[in-house]
């Protein structure tokens, strides 16, 4: 049986997305990082933004080119989504129509800015849901951008959503919610980690999406020169707050960040040699390197592994069906 299946009995299988999300605005741009992806592969998602992506009174327009672009042949990897604007915004619901409604099938997600709360994110599934559904894709995944206090307090509510594949925190319009109780500082690097009120909202983020078997992503770095800052920033989310997927807003941080989200080369092959060892016993427990491993680690392994497949990593060939197109279960929604 395949790991998923054993693993995962009855039950819902955990999402699995790539540890970058990429974001794009302007034609150049978007362009340019799909030609990138073309080149590393489906290493990292693309999102093209149609919330400040478009110029002033240009909305339509930009619209109709990222559904042109998602819907075309340059996006050979089908890893690509939007972002929206908000819910409460006089061209969400052309946002809707235009792209759901022309990239429905193409489309890897759309991404939902500012929600206030629940009631907007389920406002805002309703549309998706009529247009992506008339157009052939019926539940179309779902991300959801937290960075308002409504959003946060109903950040687990938010996540249970089945449609609602990962949640993002917002830091620069979180802080900004605070009307200068909370230091600018708190936008950046190290404050944005020791700030009480910042790591509390990363931490509640990051609970709820493991709670349900979601993806948190962490927030930008607005360091765009600093390749090292983002691959600091990056093991940080990971390591501190369980974060396992991070925005790019350079092509530049992509890179970095897929290294440091993605699982060490050491951990990678333990994780290998575990579930091989675990399959040949049916997935009863084992003893390796002097350690007792059962079901309960072998879940802990067979993510380490996903994740390792996922940024490209080299596993061991015995390992690879597991991964082959069309015979493994899909951890995506």
């Amino acid at each position: 049986m395949h790991p998923s299946q054993v693993l995962f009995p009855g039950a819902q299988q955990p999402v699995s997305l790539p540890v970058c999300d990429h974001y794009a605005g302007s034609e150049k741009l978007m362009r340019k990082s799909m030609a990138l992806q073309q080149e590393l592969g489906p290493l990292f998602d693309i999102t093209f933004d149609c919330e400040d992506g478009a110029a002033a009174g240009n909305d339509a327009a930009h619209a109709k080119l990222v559904a042109s672009l998602i819907a075309g042949p340059e996006n050979v990897h089908r890893r690509i989504g939007a972002r929206l604007h908000d819910v409460g915004h006089a061209h969400f619901e052309q946002d809707v129509a235009i792209i759901c409604g022309a990239a429905a099938r193409e489309l890897a997600y759309v991404m939902l800015p500012k929600p206030e709360g629940i009631a907007d994110v389920l406002r805002a599934l309703e549309s998706i849901n009529r247009v992506a559904g008339n157009a052939g894709r019926p539940q179309l995944p779902v991300q959801v951008l937290i960075e308002t206090h409504g959003a946060l307090a109903d950040a687990a509510r938010i996540a249970a959503l089945p449609q609602v594949q990962s949640l993002s925190f917002g830091v620069m319009d979180f802080v900004s919610a605070h009307y200068g109780a909370i230091p600018g500082s708190a936008m950046r690097s190290p404050g944005q980690f020791d700030h009480p009120l910042v790591r509390r909202a990363k931490l509640e983020i990051s609970a709820a999406c493991h709670a349900h078997g979601k993806v948190p992503s962490h927030n930008v770095t607005t360091d765009i020169r600093n390749p090292a800052a983002v691959a600091d920033d990056a093991r940080r989310a990971a390591q501190e707050f369980g974060y396992t997927r991070m925005w790019s807003i350079h092509p530049d941080q992509i890179r970095p960040i897929v290294q440091a989200m993605s699982p060490s080369t050491e951990e990678a092959e333990l994780a290998a040699q575990i579930l091989l060892k675990a399959q040949s016993v049916q997935w009863g427990p084992i003893q390796h390197q002097g350690n007792l491993h059962d079901r309960a680690s072998y879940r802990y392994y067979w993510s380490i592994l996903q994740r390792a497949h996922a940024t490209g990593a080299a596993l061991p060939p015995e390992t690879l069906i597991w991964f082959a197109v069309g015979d493994s279960p899909s951890t995506t929604q």
